[in-house]
């Protein structure tokens, strides 16, 4: 039997148009939330609780992965900034300071730039902001029991606050190591330890001799195999500056090469900031070239070690840009010609007509982009 073409007698778009007159939080398709509360889980971090509106509750169907996050939009000065925080604890579970509360979700933010300096010192309890739903793809390997290694730095701890509380969840064994210039979250790590005898963690105090690893302040393979751990058939999860990342991918291959294993396909990466990661070897200054990049008749030569949305910047060009980080897609864009390195994969394109994002990827020949 066939069916033809039914129209809604009231579209859903006329609906939102009516009840966000009624009452903003109100939408049957725009996920929203309402700010609930705020509780301080450090000198400058911030846990903020959220409730969600119908159409977050439909869209997300109420679950989400520990390591994930969402995207909340903050207007200021008539400006909507959007920003990715990263998701505390999992969907129907309550936290270590409150009980168990339908319908909200908790994000950490650490109070730092603009857009969270904004939310954590103007936002008013009761206010509505647009978002997303949860993604992102930092997140546990399913039906997977091997131990799990956590390596931060600076705030990149905050993905990792939900990463662990499911991965013990999971039964899995856990460490976590944080490199800082002072100790933080340190009655959580201290919570989580006496709650759960498969959790360790090691604050790595960048200023304090006495909290190094290997005596090193910085990620070498001493300090992975100080860990004492299964490195061969154990995830690791990291998130923090390129620097971090770099020492991460250099430690691999090192303990790599030494004991005729491989660890790099055991890493996942949550990446943050716009300089070149490197995946081989730390980047030399003389490694680094210029390349002549066109944008819509404008030629700009632009450095081989940052991205084509920092190098624009950098030379008076504004572009569209989201999140910063590879997540929202809103830098997308065409390249008609020339290759660039996305330094999240390391995957080189092709010389051709395709689609990129400017904030991860860098220019390896000279590039034709359709901006």
């Amino acid at each position: 039997m066939t069916t033809c073409y039914q129209p809604e007698i009231i579209q859903r778009v006329f609906m939102d148009f009516m009840s966000t007159r009624i009452h903003p939080f109100w939408s049957l398709t725009v996920p929203k939330l309402r700010l609930m509360a705020r509780h301080m889980l450090d000198d400058d971090f911030i846990a903020f609780q959220f409730e969600t509106n119908y159409a977050f509750r439909q869209q997300s169907k109420n679950k989400w992965q520990g390591g994930q996050h969402v995207s909340v939009i903050i207007p200021i000065e008539g400006i909507r900034h959007q920003r990715q925080y990263s998701l505390v604890g999992l969907s129907k579970q309550s936290l270590w300071w409150e009980s168990q509360t339908p319908h909200t979700i908790t994000i950490a933010i650490k109070t730092q730039g603009l857009i969270s300096k904004h939310l954590t010192w103007h936002a008013e309890l009761g206010d509505v902001f647009e978002c997303s739903v949860p993604s992102g793809s930092f997140v546990l390997t399913p039906n997977n029991t091997s131990p799990v290694l956590c390596i931060a730095s600076g705030s990149g701890i905050t993905p990792m606050l939900g990463l662990i509380t499911q991965a013990l969840q999971n039964g899995q064994v856990v460490t976590l190591l944080h490199y800082n210039r002072s100790p933080i979250l340190t009655s959580i790590w201290s919570s989580l330890s006496s709650r759960y005898s498969r959790f360790r963690y090691h604050l790595i105090v960048t200023e304090d001799a006495s909290t190094y690893l290997a005596n090193s302040r910085h990620l070498t393979a001493q300090s992975l195999l100080a860990l004492g751990l299964p490195l061969n058939r154990t995830q690791i999860y990291a998130c923090g500056s390129q620097g971090l990342l770099s020492s991460l991918y250099q430690a691999a291959s090192d303990i790599g090469s030494e004991y005729d294993t491989s660890l790099r396909d055991n890493i996942t990466v949550e990446q943050f900031g716009t300089s070149t990661p490197s995946y081989d070897e730390v980047r030399n200054e003389t490694d680094i070239v210029e390349r002549t990049v066109y944008l819509r008749g404008r030629q700009r030569q632009f450095p081989s070690d940052t991205t084509l949305l920092a190098s624009a910047e950098a030379a008076g060009i504004r572009l569209t840009y989201g999140c910063r980080r590879g997540i929202c897609h809103l830098c997308r864009c065409q390249k008609i010609s020339g290759q660039v390195k996305n330094i999240q994969t390391g995957a080189v394109s092709s010389d051709g007509f395709e689609s990129i994002q400017t904030c991860i990827n860098v220019p390896l020949t000279d590039v034709i982009l359709d901006i």
